[in-house]
């Protein structure tokens, strides 16, 4: 069983990869431990966003992903 998450900008960048599968279910303590410290810590603050299956979660703290779902994590957007 597993669930894909899939890493966009800087935080593709950190995590040293576009994407990566990791064990379901998943919640967000499991994620959070289960990435590299650096990594955790960058998607703990409050502008990185979780998109579960492509609807971003108004509280990334409720992510619940089981077996096939995507996860993507979404760092703050910048532009001009």
């Amino acid at each position: 069983m597993s669930v894909k998450l899939v890493f966009l900008g800087k935080l593709a960048d950190l995590a040293g990869l576009p994407e990566m599968t990791v064990e379901a279910p998943l919640d967000w303590v499991s994620l959070v431990e289960g990435l590299e410290a650096g990594l955790a810590e960058a998607i703990e603050g409050d502008k990185v966003r979780l998109a579960l299956n492509g609807t971003v979660l108004a509280d990334k703290r409720t992510l619940d992903a089981g077996e096939g779902d995507e996860v993507a994590l979404l760092p703050p957007v910048s532009g001009g």
